[in-house]
């Protein structure tokens, strides 16, 4: 086991200079304004070629980068984390073979080729989601497989329809009779992939997978792959002009729902999830608003205070016995002052707290949605749910830290773990200056943005606004939930996320079961069987029992008779 606890050291280093290497190719590409593509051709078929190809690019590279980044700090982690695990060399292999598939999808430009990274997420998000072997695991991985495997479908479609144009380069899609098609087919993959309305329900489910696949999961991988195929595609897909309503009704929707669950939800894990899905939301929002260089930039400043906010809670659920519900932690600031204060940062960031990674881009994108042409009614809920961020990211706190302790007296704590103080730090230290550092770097991300100047404090306002209603709430109330917990419909649709749990699992399915069931019953039980061998065999031997006394009474009969006529038979022959 000891050996296998150094593997997992060994390969956070190695994932550490992989990144740092990528990282200043990065901007060696972006500085010089350089693209690098590598073709190969595979084969041909009549007209059509199939290449392979692989870019170069400062956009992919940094992504690219951050993966790299934050899979080291997560394998860092998970030395300490996943402790005592029977299985360490089998999760390491999953891990590495996450962090594969997304640099493929990250690398490879092409619609089929891009499908070995878009597949192998889906495939190992399915493992790590049942790697604690329970039915719990199994009902969440799939639940996950399943709906990821509408849009896997939904881009088989688009590729299928791409062969009429003979081009599956992603830069490059040219104009075809079918584009419309093309054009949902892959908004329906990305928004099945990044969990947008109606496809969201899979995202908190995920969460049974172990802490630091979570950690990887819902900041840089499986999440944003849908997101950062809508960037790599942004330029053939905005010729749609629905393209951008559906967007911008999705995410908005996704905001608003995200940041309602997520102020009902008592699962530290849950609540972090629910807020990876509102900051894709905002992502989301970005891209619908024409501005896929600013969602990119959101894209990789919330990779980097999720991972850290996910690996802060990770290290306070193994503290507390693998327990993760907030009713039962607490008064944790003088236990754990370190791990609290990167904690803090996190949340702060995902506040989008003034000169904080999240507030470079998260307010960017919030201005610009007031600046655009966007509807009144959306952008009130857009404010709200950020409202909603805040207020929730404050309840986690008053309730994880700040609140007395109800958990068991004798857990272990510790801030000396260098397995866990070396990946807080490190993304702690991106949480504070990436937002500015990638703002100086790559910027600008969008036209400046002209305001007055209390529509240019909005967003701060929405932020401090949730913060002071929260902290109003808790210190007029003892209950732990929301107002709205007194109206049960209410609570019900919150904790739900607004029904969709229940409608995509077991309600969805219990019509087809029924009518399943009642077909079985008609049809394989009923006339197919009556109609078929069976049938005939009930037949021949509902006839055989009919005659069978007969039969017998006949045998009788004709013994009885040869018993009488024997003598006359023998006399007869006499003569």
């Amino acid at each position: 086991m000891i050996k296998l606890y150094n593997t997992a050291s060994v390969a956070s280093y190695i994932l550490y200079i992989l990144s740092f290497l990528v990282f200043f190719t990065s901007m060696y590409f972006n500085f010089y304004s350089l693209t690098f593509v590598f073709i190969w051709e595979l084969t041909s078929f009549n007209s059509s070629s199939l290449y392979f190809p692989i870019i170069f690019d400062p956009i992919g590279l940094m992504f690219s980068a951050v993966v790299l980044f934050i899979s080291a700090n997560v394998m860092k982690f998970a030395v300490t984390y996943m402790t005592g695990d029977p299985f360490l060399k089998r999760f390491i292999y999953l891990v590495y073979l996450f962090i594969l598939s997304m640099n493929m999808l990250i690398y490879f430009p092409h619609l089929m080729t891009l499908l070995l990274g878009w597949d192998g997420l889906g495939l190992v998000s399915f493992i790590l989601v049942i790697y604690y072997q329970n039915p719990k695991s199994l009902g969440a991985g799939m639940i996950t497989a399943l709906t990821n495997r509408i849009g896997d479908v939904a881009l088989l479609v688009a590729i299928a329809w791409t062969l009429n144009s003979n081009n599956w380069f992603i830069f490059n899609v040219w104009p075809s009779s079918f584009n419309t098609l093309i054009i949902i087919s892959i908004l329906i993959a990305a928004m099945t992939k990044s969990a947008q309305m109606p496809f969201s329900s899979w995202l908190p489910a995920a969460m049974a997978a172990p802490t630091p696949v979570s950690a990887l999961v819902h900041s840089s991988t499986l999440v944003t792959a849908g997101v950062f195929l809508l960037i790599r595609f942004h330029s053939f897909l905005s010729s749609l002009n629905i393209f951008s309503t559906l967007l911008f009704f999705a995410s908005g929707l996704t905001m608003f729902m995200a940041g309602m669950a997520a102020l009902t939800e008592c699962d530290m894990k849950k609540i972090i999830a629910l807020s990876t899905l509102s900051q894709l939301g905002v992502m989301m929002l970005a891209l619908s608003i024409g501005l896929p260089k600013l969602a990119f930039f959101h894209l990789i400043t919330h990779a980097l205070f999720k991972a850290l906010l996910f690996i802060c809670a990770g290290s306070i659920i193994h503290f507390h016995h693998h327990g993760q519900d907030l009713r039962t932690i607490g008064n944790l600031t003088l236990q754990l002052p370190f791990t609290m204060t990167t904690l803090l940062i996190a949340n702060m960031s995902l506040c989008a707290m003034p000169f904080l990674a999240g507030f470079y881009s998260k307010d960017l994108i919030l201005e610009t949605a007031l600046f655009s042409n966007s509807n009144i009614m959306f952008i009130f809920l857009l404010f709200l749910a950020t409202a909603f961020t805040s207020a929730y990211s404050l309840r986690m706190l008053i309730l994880g830290i700040w609140n007395s302790n109800m958990s068991n007296p004798t857990h272990f704590i510790s801030n000396n773990d260098l397995n866990i103080l070396t990946p807080t730090f490190l993304l702690s230290i991106g949480a504070i200056i990436s937002g500015s550092f990638i703002n100086w770097q790559m910027g600008p991300f969008s036209q400046e943005v002209f305001l007055p100047s209390y529509f240019k404090f909005l967003p701060l306002a929405a932020t401090f606004m949730g913060l002071f209603f929260m902290w109003v709430f808790y210190s007029s109330f003892s209950s732990s939930s929301p107002m709205w917990i007194k109206f049960k419909i209410l609570h019900e649709a919150s904790c739900s996320m607004w029904f969709l749990a229940p409608l995509s699992t077991q309600n969805m399915l219990k019509t087809p079961y029924s009518l399943a069931l009642y077909f079985q019953k008609i049809l394989d039980n009923g006339w197919t069987e009556t109609m078929s061998a069976k049938g005939a065999f009930s037949l021949l031997s509902a006839s055989a029992d009919k005659f069978l006394p007969l039969q017998n009474n006949m045998i009788n009969s004709i013994l009885y008779l040869m018993f009488l006529t024997a003598p006359l038979y023998l006399f007869l022959l006499l003569l």
